[in-house]
């Protein structure tokens, strides 16, 4: 039998409830592997036919997910307050959406299911119920730490060949040269080293790595962290067997004949490493974690409060987080 993947439910209030019920009304016609939402019954009956959609929702555990996916959109229910509301987040949903995803996580840890995909939460709307964490990635982190030290997550964003991932992420952008460590360098290359070997087949993966400051500081004419900083990090990977090319010019990095050298491109800051994924893939890129014992992905997109309860958003990158979910956990070498 085949393990499904957890799918969370994210924040009632968005859009990722309204995804997840359309790719299960066309699961036959996408190929999509069998999976179980972590989420509440009554909530998801109750968008099920504001959409439209008539599904058949069913209670299941993870073990009995596959047998009925077929016929039934098989969920894992958690117990709170989720009323239907498009748009308007409710603090009583918040518990829910937060056990959803320490549930679907458990239960990958454990081996009842194989990949966690996560829809998308709201963080300020968690924060009320207690939610302590600057993202849904470092969450599930400290999850997956089981209560020892958690790993370093890493965040990579994909679309078929092109996979960036970027040094830091959400903070300020003058922070980030302070940010920007020869220890944080070594240690991102390394994960996305053994993830790209591990997660995706990738027997020998070349890494190509951006520079922090314009032409990657020009030989220290504007800047000196790809020298004093970036420079040696990339020597010590090397020195450790990774094929590593860099620091590299951004600017000149992401034309398809340059990019496509690599197997994954790190960036040093947010916008460096997203704004090339989002032009060529704005609704198929996936959001990856590496770094974690379990496989996660995500769509790459937020809550879309505007589109909730709508039918009108997109199921391209969630569809996209599925398939890669299920690639993953399924071809492993």
């Amino acid at each position: 039998m085949t393990m499904p993947l957890a799918v969370t439910m994210g924040e009632p209030a968005g859009i990722g409830p309204d995804l997840i019920l359309a790719l299960y009304a066309r699961r036959e016609a996408l190929g999509l592997p069998p999976f179980i939402v972590f989420g509440h019954l009554p909530f998801l009956r109750e968008r099920s036919k504001r959409l439209g959609l008539g599904l058949d929702i069913a209670q299941s555990t993870q073990e009995a997910a596959e047998a009925i996916f077929a016929t039934a959109l098989p969920v894992l229910h958690i117990e709170g307050e989720v009323p239907d509301r498009p748009g308007e987040t409710v603090p009583g949903s918040a518990p829910v959406v937060i056990e959803a995803i320490a549930a679907a996580v458990g239960a990958t840890l454990t081996g009842h299911c194989r990949g966690v995909v996560t829809a998308p939460i709201h963080k300020g709307a968690l924060y009320h119920a207690g939610f302590d964490y600057p993202g849904h990635t470092e969450y599930l982190a400290a999850l997956c730490a089981q209560g020892g030290p958690p790993r370093l997550p890493v965040m990579m964003l994909a679309h078929e060949d092109l996979r960036t991932v970027p040094l830091t992420i959400h903070v300020p952008l003058r922070q980030v040269p302070d940010l920007v460590t020869a220890e944080l360098v070594l240690e991102t290359l390394r994960i996305v080293g053994h993830d790209l070997r591990q997660r995706f087949g990738i027997a020998a993966p070349r890494i190509g790595v951006a520079g922090l400051n314009p032409h990657a500081g020009e030989g220290g004419g504007i800047g000196r962290e790809e020298l004093d900083i970036i420079g040696p990090a990339l020597m010590a990977a090397r020195a450790e067997g990774l094929d590593i090319v860099g620091p590299l010019p951004a600017d000149t990095l992401f034309y398809p004949p340059h990019w496509r050298s690599y197997d994954a491109v790190v960036a040093m800051y947010h916008d460096q490493a997203l704004i090339p994924i989002k032009t060529v893939a704005f609704d198929s890129a996936v959001n990856v974690t590496l770094g974690l014992p379990i496989v996660r992905t995500s769509p790459d997109h937020g809550t879309a409060f505007d589109l909730a309860g709508t039918g009108k958003g997109s199921t391209g990158s969630f569809s996209a987080a599925i398939a890669m979910a299920d690639r993953m956990t399924t071809k492993r070498p």
